[in-house]
């Protein structure tokens, strides 16, 4: 028997397979692992093996996460986290700048779940030679909140020395609508890596949350690409309401100034978010993203006890 340690890529059932700096390997949990709950190991974990020549390696333990990207359990008396990935270093969201348009309330609905999770956000605004006015748009709109936005192009070949300097040595969960050529931007960068974001998503199922899964999939450089399913609705991810002003970087310095200590920057009097909006701080058009969020994850007794993110 012969100690190691590797990355988790993926959960196939009762087995993962964990990417060694010797290769790939498939390997099972320890008894005592396999006794605690479900959410026990996931893609992302750096695990400690026990290589056999007889039979798969065997998982004896967890290193401690630097980070979590996670959910909160539905159905439960008593919300709990499930985590999906685990020492995720940023979100690489990715846009189009035509071919589709950009939609700008699903951009934001990916900001919010990486802000609610701890999660560095960076925005790629791909195919920018279709529409160049695109960067100045969405510079426009996310310069407040302190994104980071990269113009690429796989035709032109623009932005892909930046955005392999991104990925480079992290794990970067990568999103975004289908056709915004994620896969392109992936294989443009790694031609011999045949990149299955595309396969994975269709597996899954666009808009089903039928699976906790997440994938890792190894690159060049040291570092990993994450496709994990529903990162698309921020309801399903369990956004407290109290929180959600803080996952808007641009109205953090003005929740402070609001009237009420739980104000909901909706129809308060005094409200310091709101104002700041009115007077062109930020794009107006984020406090109604906002709003419309705010109405979708939020419980009819928000007055009660509530205390806003500080």
């Amino acid at each position: 028997m012969a100690l190691s340690s590797g990355v988790v890529l993926v959960r196939t059932g009762s087995s993962y397979r964990v990417h060694t700096d010797q290769g790939e390997v498939t390997a099972v949990l320890r008894g005592r692992l396999r006794r605690r709950d479900d959410d026990r190991v996931v893609a992302g974990d750096v695990v400690e093996l026990e290589l056999r020549a007889d039979g798969p390696a065997t998982i004896s333990g967890i290193r401690p996460r630097r980070s979590v990207l996670a959910r909160r359990a539905a159905g439960e008396r008593r919300p709990r986290a499930q985590p999906l990935a685990a020492n995720v270093d940023q979100v690489v969201v990715v846009a189009a700048a035509r071919d589709p348009e950009p939609n700008l309330r699903m951009l934001d609905r990916f900001l919010v779940i990486a802000e609610a999770n701890g999660i560095p956000p960076v925005i790629v605004l791909n195919k920018i030679e279709l529409e160049r006015s695109a960067e100045l748009a969405l510079r426009q709109r996310f310069t407040p909140a302190g994104y980071q936005v990269l113009p690429t192009s796989v035709e032109a070949a623009e932005g892909l020395p930046a955005l392999r300097d991104l990925l480079r040595g992290r794990a970067s969960v990568l999103t975004g609508e289908s056709g915004v050529g994620k896969s392109s931007l992936m294989n443009a960068l790694y031609p011999g890596l045949n990149l299955r974001i595309g396969a994975v998503s269709a597996y899954w199922g666009k808009g089903k949350h039928t699976t906790r899964a997440a994938l890792l999939v190894p690159l060049a450089e040291r570092g990993y690409v994450v496709d994990t399913p529903g990162l698309r609705e921020v309801g399903t991810w369990g956004v407290d309401p109290d929180a959600l002003g803080s996952c808007f970087p641009e109205f953090r310095r003005f929740l402070d100034g609001c009237r009420f200590d739980n104000c909901r920057h909706l129809t308060e009097p005094d409200c310091a978010v709101r104002r700041a909006a009115e007077a062109g701080t930020f794009d107006p058009d984020r406090l109604l993203s906002y709003q419309r969020m705010y109405e979708e994850v939020s419980v009819p007794s928000w007055s009660s006890g509530r205390r806003r993110a500080k």
